[in-house]
Protein backbone atom coordinates (compact mmCIF):
# COMPACT_ATOMS: atom_id res chain seq x y z
CA UNK A 1 0.00 0.00 0.00
CA UNK A 2 1.59 3.24 -1.17
CA UNK A 3 0.48 6.65 0.95
CA UNK A 4 1.70 9.76 2.23
CA UNK A 5 -0.61 9.16 4.81
CA UNK A 6 -2.74 6.47 6.55
CA UNK A 7 -5.57 6.17 8.87
CA UNK A 8 -8.44 4.31 10.11
CA UNK A 9 -11.84 4.87 8.44
CA UNK A 10 -14.52 5.88 10.83
CA UNK A 11 -12.25 8.32 12.82
CA UNK A 12 -9.73 6.25 13.63
CA UNK A 13 -11.39 3.22 15.10
CA UNK A 14 -12.80 -0.29 14.72
CA UNK A 15 -16.09 1.47 15.96
CA UNK A 16 -17.50 2.50 13.02
CA UNK A 17 -17.18 -0.13 10.37
CA UNK A 18 -17.78 -3.41 9.26
CA UNK A 19 -14.68 -3.46 6.92
CA UNK A 20 -12.28 -1.72 9.33
CA UNK A 21 -9.27 -1.19 7.17
CA UNK A 22 -6.44 1.58 6.34
CA UNK A 23 -6.92 3.54 3.40
CA UNK A 24 -4.44 5.19 1.43
CA UNK A 25 -5.13 9.08 0.85
CA UNK A 26 -3.18 11.04 -1.59
CA UNK A 27 -2.16 14.40 -0.50
CA UNK A 28 1.11 15.07 -1.75
CA UNK A 29 0.18 13.70 -5.50
CA UNK A 30 -1.60 14.59 -8.78
CA UNK A 31 -5.23 14.09 -8.93
CA UNK A 32 -6.71 10.57 -8.52
CA UNK A 33 -8.19 10.23 -11.60
CA UNK A 34 -11.47 10.03 -13.13
CA UNK A 35 -13.97 7.43 -12.13
CA UNK A 36 -13.11 5.16 -15.04
CA UNK A 37 -10.28 3.34 -13.70
CA UNK A 38 -12.24 1.26 -11.14
CA UNK A 39 -14.68 -1.01 -12.35
CA UNK A 40 -14.75 0.14 -16.09
CA UNK A 41 -15.21 -2.44 -18.68
CA UNK A 42 -12.40 -4.15 -19.72
CA UNK A 43 -12.00 -4.01 -24.01
CA UNK A 44 -12.19 -7.22 -25.86
CA UNK A 45 -14.08 -9.34 -22.83
CA UNK A 46 -16.68 -10.78 -24.05
CA UNK A 47 -19.34 -12.84 -22.44
CA UNK A 48 -17.90 -16.24 -23.18
CA UNK A 49 -18.95 -19.51 -21.62
CA UNK A 50 -15.01 -19.60 -20.19
CA UNK A 51 -15.32 -15.99 -18.40
CA UNK A 52 -18.72 -16.54 -17.01
CA UNK A 53 -17.55 -19.94 -15.85
CA UNK A 54 -15.03 -17.95 -14.12
CA UNK A 55 -17.29 -15.21 -12.56
CA UNK A 56 -19.22 -17.82 -11.43
CA UNK A 57 -16.37 -19.68 -9.18
CA UNK A 58 -15.11 -15.46 -8.41
CA UNK A 59 -18.74 -14.76 -7.14
CA UNK A 60 -18.87 -17.91 -5.11
CA UNK A 61 -15.48 -18.61 -3.81
CA UNK A 62 -13.26 -15.83 -3.68
CA UNK A 63 -12.59 -13.85 -0.82
CA UNK A 64 -10.25 -11.25 -2.58
CA UNK A 65 -7.98 -11.43 0.54
CA UNK A 66 -10.27 -9.99 3.25
CA UNK A 67 -9.38 -13.22 5.25
CA UNK A 68 -6.93 -9.90 7.14
CA UNK A 69 -10.61 -8.23 8.33
CA UNK A 70 -12.38 -10.94 9.26
CA UNK A 71 -9.67 -13.15 10.91
CA UNK A 72 -6.76 -10.63 11.43
CA UNK A 73 -8.87 -7.35 12.66
CA UNK A 74 -12.11 -8.74 13.63
CA UNK A 75 -11.37 -12.07 15.10
CA UNK A 76 -14.43 -14.25 13.86
CA UNK A 77 -12.43 -16.98 13.33
CA UNK A 78 -12.30 -17.99 16.80
CA UNK A 79 -15.90 -16.84 17.32
CA UNK A 80 -17.15 -19.12 15.24
CA UNK A 81 -15.22 -22.19 16.00
CA UNK A 82 -16.03 -21.69 19.84
CA UNK A 83 -19.12 -20.34 19.48
CA UNK A 84 -21.65 -20.41 16.28
CA UNK A 85 -23.04 -23.85 16.27
CA UNK A 86 -25.22 -24.42 12.96
CA UNK A 87 -28.55 -23.99 14.64
CA UNK A 88 -27.58 -20.36 15.58
CA UNK A 89 -25.72 -20.09 12.10
CA UNK A 90 -29.57 -20.83 10.46
CA UNK A 91 -30.93 -18.36 12.83
CA UNK A 92 -28.50 -15.72 11.56
CA UNK A 93 -29.12 -16.25 8.18
CA UNK A 94 -26.41 -18.18 6.88
CA UNK A 95 -26.74 -20.43 4.24
CA UNK A 96 -25.87 -24.16 3.45
CA UNK A 97 -25.19 -25.48 0.17
CA UNK A 98 -26.76 -29.10 -0.13
CA UNK A 99 -24.86 -30.17 -3.32
CA UNK A 100 -21.66 -30.37 -1.10
CA UNK A 101 -22.82 -32.27 1.82
CA UNK A 102 -22.52 -36.16 1.95
CA UNK A 103 -25.54 -37.80 1.33
CA UNK A 104 -27.28 -38.39 5.04
CA UNK A 105 -24.98 -36.19 6.71
CA UNK A 106 -27.46 -34.06 8.79
CA UNK A 107 -28.94 -36.91 10.32
CA UNK A 108 -25.26 -37.80 11.86
CA UNK A 109 -24.39 -34.63 13.29
CA UNK A 110 -25.22 -32.79 16.06
CA UNK A 111 -26.46 -29.06 14.70
CA UNK A 112 -25.57 -27.89 18.45
CA UNK A 113 -22.09 -28.26 18.42
CA UNK A 114 -19.73 -25.49 17.26
CA UNK A 115 -17.78 -28.30 15.53
CA UNK A 116 -20.30 -29.21 13.53
CA UNK A 117 -19.92 -25.82 11.81
CA UNK A 118 -16.40 -26.21 11.18
CA UNK A 119 -17.02 -29.34 9.99
CA UNK A 120 -19.55 -27.62 7.68
CA UNK A 121 -16.65 -25.16 6.21
CA UNK A 122 -14.30 -27.62 6.27
CA UNK A 123 -17.12 -29.22 2.94
CA UNK A 124 -17.06 -25.71 1.75
CA UNK A 125 -21.05 -25.89 2.54
CA UNK A 126 -21.36 -22.20 3.69
CA UNK A 127 -22.73 -20.03 0.94
CA UNK A 128 -20.26 -17.26 1.14
CA UNK A 129 -17.78 -17.99 3.77
CA UNK A 130 -14.39 -19.52 3.41
CA UNK A 131 -12.25 -21.32 6.09
CA UNK A 132 -9.07 -22.53 6.09
CA UNK A 133 -9.55 -25.23 8.79
CA UNK A 134 -5.99 -27.24 10.09
CA UNK A 135 -5.34 -30.64 10.81
CA UNK A 136 -6.08 -30.31 14.16
CA UNK A 137 -9.99 -28.68 12.90
CA UNK A 138 -9.41 -25.43 14.04
CA UNK A 139 -10.09 -22.40 11.63
CA UNK A 140 -7.03 -20.61 10.71
CA UNK A 141 -8.17 -18.20 8.51
CA UNK A 142 -12.26 -17.29 7.66
CA UNK A 143 -13.09 -14.83 4.67
CA UNK A 144 -16.54 -13.95 3.22
CA UNK A 145 -17.72 -13.88 -0.97
CA UNK A 146 -20.13 -12.11 -2.97
CA UNK A 147 -22.16 -14.89 -2.10
CA UNK A 148 -22.49 -14.29 1.32
CA UNK A 149 -25.65 -11.61 1.14
CA UNK A 150 -26.44 -11.81 -2.78
CA UNK A 151 -27.41 -15.90 -2.71
CA UNK A 152 -29.44 -17.78 -1.23
CA UNK A 153 -30.72 -21.44 -1.20
CA UNK A 154 -34.20 -23.13 -1.83
CA UNK A 155 -34.39 -24.47 1.07
CA UNK A 156 -34.87 -28.04 -0.68
CA UNK A 157 -33.65 -29.75 2.08
CA UNK A 158 -34.84 -28.08 5.40
CA UNK A 159 -34.99 -24.28 6.29
CA UNK A 160 -31.88 -23.09 5.04
CA UNK A 161 -30.50 -25.99 3.60
CA UNK A 162 -30.65 -26.43 0.13
CA UNK A 163 -29.29 -25.92 -3.84
CA UNK A 164 -27.72 -22.06 -4.39
CA UNK A 165 -29.86 -19.63 -5.92
CA UNK A 166 -27.30 -17.03 -6.93
CA UNK A 167 -28.57 -13.86 -7.68
CA UNK A 168 -31.10 -13.97 -4.94
CA UNK A 169 -30.65 -11.21 -2.15
CA UNK A 170 -30.42 -13.42 1.21
CA UNK A 171 -33.38 -11.43 3.07
CA UNK A 172 -32.68 -13.57 5.68
CA UNK A 173 -29.23 -12.67 6.91
CA UNK A 174 -28.58 -11.03 9.63
CA UNK A 175 -25.14 -8.83 8.35
CA UNK A 176 -25.12 -6.82 11.28
CA UNK A 177 -25.45 -9.21 14.48
CA UNK A 178 -22.93 -11.73 12.84
CA UNK A 179 -20.54 -8.14 12.53
CA UNK A 180 -21.47 -7.41 16.02
CA UNK A 181 -20.08 -11.11 17.50
CA UNK A 182 -16.60 -10.02 16.72
CA UNK A 183 -14.96 -9.58 20.63
CA UNK A 184 -12.87 -6.11 19.40
CA UNK A 185 -15.86 -4.03 18.62
CA UNK A 186 -16.87 -1.90 21.50
CA UNK A 187 -20.93 -1.67 22.70
CA UNK A 188 -21.72 0.96 21.28
CA UNK A 189 -20.59 -0.26 17.73
CA UNK A 190 -22.07 -3.68 18.28
CA UNK A 191 -25.72 -1.80 19.01
CA UNK A 192 -25.81 0.09 15.81
CA UNK A 193 -25.09 -3.32 13.83
CA UNK A 194 -27.70 -5.21 16.07
CA UNK A 195 -29.96 -2.69 15.16
CA UNK A 196 -30.00 -3.62 11.40
CA UNK A 197 -31.72 -6.06 11.54
CA UNK A 198 -32.38 -9.40 8.65
CA UNK A 199 -31.61 -8.85 5.08
CA UNK A 200 -30.14 -5.23 5.49
CA UNK A 201 -26.63 -3.29 5.64
CA UNK A 202 -25.40 0.29 4.97
CA UNK A 203 -22.12 0.41 3.01
CA UNK A 204 -21.74 3.55 4.06
CA UNK A 205 -21.49 3.39 7.76
CA UNK A 206 -17.86 2.94 7.95
CA UNK A 207 -17.21 5.90 5.80
CA UNK A 208 -19.18 8.44 7.74
CA UNK A 209 -19.72 6.90 10.37
CA UNK A 210 -23.76 7.45 10.12
CA UNK A 211 -26.43 4.46 9.86
CA UNK A 212 -29.68 4.67 7.06
CA UNK A 213 -29.34 0.85 6.21
CA UNK A 214 -30.75 -0.56 2.98
CA UNK A 215 -32.12 -3.94 2.02
CA UNK A 216 -29.82 -5.98 0.37
CA UNK A 217 -30.76 -5.79 -3.46
CA UNK A 218 -30.94 -8.30 -6.16
CA UNK A 219 -27.56 -9.38 -8.21
CA UNK A 220 -29.60 -10.99 -11.10
CA UNK A 221 -31.49 -8.93 -14.38
CA UNK A 222 -28.38 -6.44 -14.26
CA UNK A 223 -27.64 -7.26 -17.65
CA UNK A 224 -29.02 -4.02 -19.21
CA UNK A 225 -29.03 -1.92 -16.42
CA UNK A 226 -26.57 0.85 -16.65
CA UNK A 227 -25.47 1.92 -12.81
CA UNK A 228 -26.30 -1.12 -10.32
CA UNK A 229 -26.51 1.05 -7.30
CA UNK A 230 -29.83 2.51 -5.53
CA UNK A 231 -28.14 6.13 -5.89
CA UNK A 232 -26.72 5.37 -9.62
CA UNK A 233 -22.62 5.89 -8.26
CA UNK A 234 -21.69 3.86 -11.07
CA UNK A 235 -21.49 0.75 -13.41
CA UNK A 236 -21.68 -2.79 -11.63
CA UNK A 237 -18.19 -3.19 -11.38
CA UNK A 238 -17.59 -0.06 -9.88
CA UNK A 239 -20.40 -1.11 -6.71
CA UNK A 240 -18.16 -4.89 -7.04
CA UNK A 241 -15.21 -3.00 -6.52
CA UNK A 242 -16.48 -0.80 -3.94
CA UNK A 243 -17.65 -3.67 -2.04
CA UNK A 244 -15.15 -5.88 -2.72
CA UNK A 245 -12.48 -3.06 -1.32
CA UNK A 246 -14.10 -0.81 0.96
CA UNK A 247 -16.58 -3.41 2.62
CA UNK A 248 -15.75 -6.98 2.06
CA UNK A 249 -12.03 -5.92 3.23
CA UNK A 250 -10.27 -7.19 -0.08
CA UNK A 251 -7.36 -6.62 -0.91
CA UNK A 252 -7.62 -4.49 -4.23
CA UNK A 253 -7.12 -1.06 -5.51
CA UNK A 254 -10.65 1.30 -5.43
CA UNK A 255 -10.67 5.42 -6.21
CA UNK A 256 -13.30 7.58 -6.27
CA UNK A 257 -12.26 11.22 -5.51
CA UNK A 258 -16.08 12.23 -5.39
CA UNK A 259 -15.81 10.11 -1.88
CA UNK A 260 -12.37 10.97 -1.04
CA UNK A 261 -11.34 7.51 -1.52
CA UNK A 262 -8.43 6.31 -2.85
CA UNK A 263 -6.96 2.61 -1.90
CA UNK A 264 -4.11 0.55 -3.26
CA UNK A 265 -2.98 -3.04 -2.79
CA UNK A 266 -0.17 -4.71 -4.22
CA UNK A 267 -0.71 -7.35 -5.32
CA UNK A 268 -4.60 -6.14 -6.57
CA UNK A 269 -6.67 -9.03 -5.92
CA UNK A 270 -9.75 -7.39 -7.14
CA UNK A 271 -9.73 -6.00 -10.17
CA UNK A 272 -8.37 -8.13 -12.27
CA UNK A 273 -10.90 -10.17 -11.34
CA UNK A 274 -13.91 -7.27 -12.20
CA UNK A 275 -14.50 -8.31 -16.19
CA UNK A 276 -15.72 -11.78 -15.30
CA UNK A 277 -17.77 -11.72 -12.00
CA UNK A 278 -19.80 -8.87 -14.41
CA UNK A 279 -20.02 -11.53 -17.17
CA UNK A 280 -21.40 -13.96 -14.19
CA UNK A 281 -23.57 -11.18 -12.98
CA UNK A 282 -25.20 -10.26 -16.11
CA UNK A 283 -25.72 -13.72 -16.90
CA UNK A 284 -28.20 -14.35 -14.33
CA UNK A 285 -31.55 -13.82 -15.20
CA UNK A 286 -34.53 -12.61 -13.05
CA UNK A 287 -36.68 -15.60 -11.64
CA UNK A 288 -40.30 -15.97 -12.97
CA UNK A 289 -43.04 -15.25 -10.90
CA UNK A 290 -44.68 -18.80 -10.04
CA UNK A 291 -47.33 -20.29 -11.59
CA UNK A 292 -50.37 -19.45 -9.98
CA UNK A 293 -48.88 -16.62 -8.10
CA UNK A 294 -50.58 -13.89 -9.25
CA UNK A 295 -54.54 -13.08 -11.04
CA UNK A 296 -54.11 -13.74 -14.83
CA UNK A 297 -57.29 -11.15 -15.55
CA UNK A 298 -56.28 -8.88 -13.35
CA UNK A 299 -52.55 -8.59 -13.91
CA UNK A 300 -53.84 -7.76 -18.02
CA UNK A 301 -55.70 -4.72 -16.90
CA UNK A 302 -52.92 -4.16 -14.38
CA UNK A 303 -50.40 -3.64 -17.18
CA UNK A 304 -52.73 -1.03 -18.46
CA UNK A 305 -52.86 0.80 -15.44
CA UNK A 306 -49.00 0.94 -15.03
CA UNK A 307 -48.71 1.97 -19.06
CA UNK A 308 -51.21 5.50 -17.50
CA UNK A 309 -49.38 6.00 -14.61
CA UNK A 310 -45.96 4.28 -13.48
CA UNK A 311 -44.20 4.36 -17.06
CA UNK A 312 -43.49 7.56 -17.35
CA UNK A 313 -40.08 6.59 -14.87
CA UNK A 314 -39.88 3.04 -15.21
CA UNK A 315 -39.16 3.25 -18.57
CA UNK A 316 -38.59 0.53 -21.77
CA UNK A 317 -37.46 -3.19 -21.13
CA UNK A 318 -35.03 -2.06 -18.36
CA UNK A 319 -37.96 -0.57 -16.58
CA UNK A 320 -35.79 2.58 -15.79
CA UNK A 321 -35.19 5.76 -16.59
CA UNK A 322 -31.95 6.30 -15.40
CA UNK A 323 -30.30 4.50 -18.26
CA UNK A 324 -30.78 7.81 -19.80
CA UNK A 325 -29.39 9.48 -16.88
CA UNK A 326 -32.29 10.48 -14.93
CA UNK A 327 -31.94 10.47 -11.15
CA UNK A 328 -35.20 11.73 -8.78
CA UNK A 329 -34.96 13.78 -5.44
CA UNK A 330 -36.34 11.59 -2.19
CA UNK A 331 -39.21 14.70 -2.28
CA UNK A 332 -40.31 13.52 -5.77
CA UNK A 333 -40.79 9.48 -4.90
CA UNK A 334 -41.77 10.46 -0.97
CA UNK A 335 -38.90 8.02 0.54
CA UNK A 336 -36.88 8.68 3.32
CA UNK A 337 -34.25 11.03 2.12
CA UNK A 338 -31.39 10.22 4.63
CA UNK A 339 -29.32 7.44 2.54
CA UNK A 340 -29.39 9.84 -0.91
CA UNK A 341 -27.73 12.52 1.32
CA UNK A 342 -24.79 10.67 2.28
CA UNK A 343 -23.96 10.04 -1.59
CA UNK A 344 -22.22 11.56 -4.16
CA UNK A 345 -25.47 12.41 -6.50
CA UNK A 346 -28.17 13.30 -3.67
CA UNK A 347 -30.65 11.77 -5.56
CA UNK A 348 -32.42 8.08 -6.19
CA UNK A 349 -32.22 5.88 -9.26
CA UNK A 350 -35.71 4.54 -10.90
CA UNK A 351 -35.69 0.99 -9.60
CA UNK A 352 -35.75 -1.21 -12.17
CA UNK A 353 -38.24 -3.72 -11.80
CA UNK A 354 -37.48 -7.42 -11.89
CA UNK A 355 -38.44 -10.70 -9.97
CA UNK A 356 -40.70 -8.18 -7.40
CA UNK A 357 -42.73 -11.14 -6.39
CA UNK A 358 -39.71 -12.34 -5.17
CA UNK A 359 -37.78 -9.92 -2.51
CA UNK A 360 -39.90 -7.85 -0.67
CA UNK A 361 -39.82 -5.94 1.51
CA UNK A 362 -39.32 -3.01 -1.11
CA UNK A 363 -37.93 0.36 -1.59
CA UNK A 364 -33.90 0.89 -0.78
CA UNK A 365 -34.90 0.75 2.92
CA UNK A 366 -37.63 -1.64 2.87
CA UNK A 367 -39.75 0.99 4.25
CA UNK A 368 -42.94 -0.29 2.54
CA UNK A 369 -43.99 -4.88 3.04
CA UNK A 370 -46.05 -5.59 0.49
CA UNK A 371 -46.42 -4.27 -3.18
CA UNK A 372 -50.09 -3.55 -2.33
CA UNK A 373 -48.47 -0.98 0.19
CA UNK A 374 -45.59 0.49 -2.69
CA UNK A 375 -48.89 1.19 -4.84
CA UNK A 376 -50.72 2.40 -2.30
CA UNK A 377 -47.81 4.85 -1.44
CA UNK A 378 -47.38 5.65 -5.00
CA UNK A 379 -51.50 6.91 -4.73
CA UNK A 380 -50.82 8.92 -2.78
CA UNK A 381 -47.42 10.71 -2.93
CA UNK A 382 -48.03 11.15 -6.35
CA UNK A 383 -51.99 11.41 -6.37
CA UNK A 384 -52.59 9.15 -9.15
CA UNK A 385 -56.23 8.85 -7.86
CA UNK A 386 -55.94 5.14 -8.50
CA UNK A 387 -59.16 3.42 -7.50
CA UNK A 388 -59.38 0.18 -4.94
CA UNK A 389 -59.84 -2.10 -7.87
CA UNK A 390 -56.97 -0.29 -10.04
CA UNK A 391 -54.56 -0.66 -7.16
CA UNK A 392 -55.24 -4.49 -7.03
CA UNK A 393 -54.62 -5.12 -10.81
CA UNK A 394 -51.65 -2.94 -10.65
CA UNK A 395 -50.09 -5.03 -7.30
CA UNK A 396 -50.97 -8.34 -9.55
CA UNK A 397 -49.10 -7.23 -12.77
CA UNK A 398 -46.56 -6.23 -10.63
CA UNK A 399 -46.00 -9.42 -9.92
CA UNK A 400 -45.41 -10.99 -13.23
CA UNK A 401 -42.24 -8.77 -13.39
Amino acid sequence: MSSSRHFLLAGGALAGAMAVMLLAMRSDATPIPALSPTGSPVPGKAMSPALIAEGKRVFRFDTFGDEQLWTDTLGLHKVVEQHVDPLTALAVGLKVDADALPPGILGQVDLTKPATTVALLKLNAVVGVQATVDAGDHIARLGITCALCHSTVDDSVAPGIGHRMDGWPNRDLNVGAIIALSPVLPAATKAVYNSWGPGKYDPRFNIDGLSTPMVLPPAYGLKRIKNETYTAEGPISYWNAYVAVTQMGGQGNFSDPRLGIHIEHTPDLVTPKLPALRAYQHSLGAPPPPIGSYDRVAATRGRAVFGRNCIGCHVGATSTDNNGGKLHAPSETGVDGGYAARTTNKAYRTTPLRGLWQHPPYFHDGSEPTLADVVDHYNRVRHLHLDAAQQHDLVEYLKTL
